[in-house]
């Protein structure tokens, strides 16, 4: 007897359902899918214990008929395409008969459905066995219930994650759906709790203010376009509206939500340099094209296509939303910016190298404002206080005069530089080293270890605002600025957001936060983390919260932006421990907030970043890896200038 065997049509099933039913997402997926297909303009899904327990679907579609209800759970059988021809012009979004029979065979399923207003079917299938068949009265329209999922196959839930991971996961699959079938009034709740509601008018920009909140749904634009293959339409945010992945951008093809790399890429390169390094828009592109040009038949899922004329679609998306942004206005509202915070126009506060925040070496004073002209030749007023042997020297406070006449009173810092009166008739504030002599003792104590940690430098200059000289005993140094106040940031940010007590600052105006369902759901699994580093999210309405205060080291004026970007962490990476999150967060609020390239300073903020990076306890590196400083040591510059002499040539032959 031979070894070879038909496998059994139940287990046939079962192993169609690990492609098809990979978790309960994709029951809901199935489901609602069919519905659409079966032309209803309402749909709604409850589920349990994140689709677990139980999912139903109910809808007021065309039915199915009598004769078909038990044939529409064998495999293969479906009522979308008839003949091969028909495979390459798919206009539903189920088509391969697998849906039904792979959920019935690892489920519990009851489904009740009429073609009429009077009667329907009833029919119970446990594990892929007909239980039960039997006439009922209803409306038209079908209502599936599935239960107890995976109950034949226990292994599959070992695979599963957590509830709210799970309800997460069909919240977003519910969201692309509505956002691809906006003639559809979508409803969804979990245990009893509504989730999504949309009214299905047709209006694109009414659903994702339903999903994403109505203060993002109005940052977006609405654009089309088309060439002689493909019409494209929808909405993209401004670029003031991102956030930290590309899970929300959406892109349908034929009313078909995709994954498709090239065409989100070609989204965000519509947007050319206006969006920030890691930073994604919200969008919604919906491709309509003819069915010969997409093979959507490449995955069991259908979320994977290949699409003829790829390259050129992408074109056209780019130019598309390249040609929308261009005419906006996005330059932010200086208006708005005075309310957030009003200062003097000259002020060393408002500069983006904000030296208050990680070492508080100075204070500004603008209120007194030298009148006599004759004060600019004495530009610098020392009280250096000493001893008899002049052998320490106490913090100062030095009286400065600028060119515009502003009175600052700037503290010395960490005893290594004071201020000296040259070129200060030009209003140029210079530092240099310290000449009293140190003690005999901190000499025999000072290990070469601690003389080779970090060179005393003496500032230089900068070049094209980005990139600071600076000499030492041994040569040349080349400081990136962006990359030194990024390590300065990092190492301050790394302690305050360890500190987490009960002092926070009060907002005059809470702050609302809009989220999607499946990003409330995850944010609420991680509240813990968030309340670890001081941040409170109350709930306010169904996809919001509301805060009333803040950790102490928030910037001013940039509150909203802070927390948005450290909930985004979360979204990001639901699985990151508090330790990691205290960590990322503290690395992302550093690059956020340090001074970029093209940003000019004076000697003193320059000399100042110096000293903030010799303080710290890793000066060498940003956190990301990147050289804060290289050298060039005095050989070095010898050899490039060839002022050192090749042993083989003489000096005569020299000369």
């Amino acid at each position: 007897m031979g070894k070879i065997h038909e496998l059994t049509n139940i287990l046939a099933d079962q192993i169609a359902a690990g492609e098809v039913v990979e978790r309960p997402a994709s029951v809901v997926k199935e489901l609602v899918e069919n519905a659409i297909d079966a032309g209803s303009s309402q749909v709604d899904v409850e589920v349990e214990d994140g689709g677990l327990t139980k999912i139903r679907v109910i809808d007021n579609g065309e039915g199915i008929a009598n004769d078909d209800v038990e044939l529409a759970f064998k495999r293969h059988a479906t009522s979308k395409i008839l003949t091969k021809k028909d495979l390459f012009k798919i206009k539903t979004l189920g088509f391969r008969g697998e849906a039904l029979p792979s959920i019935a065979s690892v489920a519990d399923v009851e489904l009740e459905t009429a073609t009429n207003l009077t009667t329907g079917v009833k029919i119970k299938i446990n594990g892929g066995q007909i239980l039960e068949r039997k006439m009922i009265s209803r409306s038209q329209g079908t209502s599936i219930t599935v239960a107890n999922l995976f109950f034949n196959i226990p292994a599959r839930l070992k695979y599963m994650k957590s509830v709210q991971t799970e309800l997460a996961v069909i919240s977003d699959i519910m969201n692309r759906l509505a956002i691809g079938n906006t003639q559809i009034a979508f409803s969804f709740s979990s245990n009893g709790k509504t989730l999504l509601q949309t009214a299905g008018n047709g209006n694109l920009q009414q659903t994702i203010s339903a999903i994403y909140g109505v203060n993002n749904a109005k940052k977006m634009l609405h654009f089309s376009n088309e060439d002689l293959d493909f019409k494209i339409s929808g909405f993209v945010s401004l670029p003031e509206l991102t956030r930290a992945s590309k899970n929300y951008i959406s892109v349908l093809i034929n009313g078909r939500y995709i994954k498709n790399y090239q065409l989100s890429t070609a989204i965000i390169k519509g947007y050319g340099s206006k969006l920030m390094v890691g930073r994604y828009p919200f969008a919604v592109v919906s491709i309509v094209l003819d069915p010969l040009l997409v093979d959507v038949n490449v995955h069991p899922t259908k979320q994977e296509v290949r699409i003829s004329k790829e390259e050129q679609l992408c074109k056209l998306i780019k130019e598309s939303i390249a040609n929308r942004i261009a005419p906006e206005n996005l330059i932010p509202d200086a208006l708005k910016n005075i309310e957030k915070k009003e200062t003097a126009s000259v002020n060393l506060e408002q500069l983006e190298i904000d030296l208050n925040e990680s070492s508080r070496h100075y204070q500004v004073n603008s209120s007194k404002i030298l009148d006599d002209e004759n004060s600019k030749n004495s530009s610098v007023q020392k009280n250096i206080a000493t001893d008899d042997k002049k052998e320490e020297i106490k913090p100062n406070i030095f009286i400065v005069e600028n060119k515009g006449d502003l009175t600052q009173k700037l503290s010395a810092w960490d005893k290594k530089y004071v201020l000296s009166n040259k070129d200060t008739e030009n209003g140029v504030i210079e530092a240099e080293t310290n000449t009293v002599a140190p003690k005999k003792e901190d000499l025999a104590t000072e290990t070469k270890s601690e003389k080779s940690r970090f060179p005393e430098l003496l500032y230089i200059g900068q070049m094209h605002g980005t990139y600071l000289f600076a000499q030492g005993e041994d040569g040349l140094y080349i400081i990136d600025q962006h990359a030194a106040q990024e390590r300065c940031k990092y190492e301050f940010y790394r302690k305050e957001i360890g500190k987490v007590g009960s002092e926070q600052q009060n907002l005059l105006v809470p702050l609302v936060l809009d989220y999607s369902t499946s990003d409330i759901l995850m944010i609420n699994q991680n509240l813990d983390k968030l309340e670890d580093v001081g941040i409170h999210l109350e709930e306010f309405g169904r996809n919001s919260y509301i805060v009333h205060h803040h950790p102490t080291w928030f910037k001013a004026g940039q509150e909203e932006s802070i927390l948005r970007e450290m909930i985004d962490y979360i979204l990001k990476d639901g699985a990151i421990n508090i330790a990691s999150y205290r960590e990322k967060t503290a690395i992302m609020m550093s690059c956020k907030r340090s001074i970029k390239a093209n940003h000019h300073l004076d000697d003193l903020q320059a000399k100042t970043l110096l000293n903030d990076l010799k303080k710290c306890e890793n000066p060498f590196n940003c956190p990301h890896g990147r050289p804060v400083l290289v050298h060039f040591s005095n050989s070095d510059m010898e050899k490039m200038f060839k002022r050192i002499q090749d042993s083989h040539q003489s000096k005569r032959s020299m000369d």
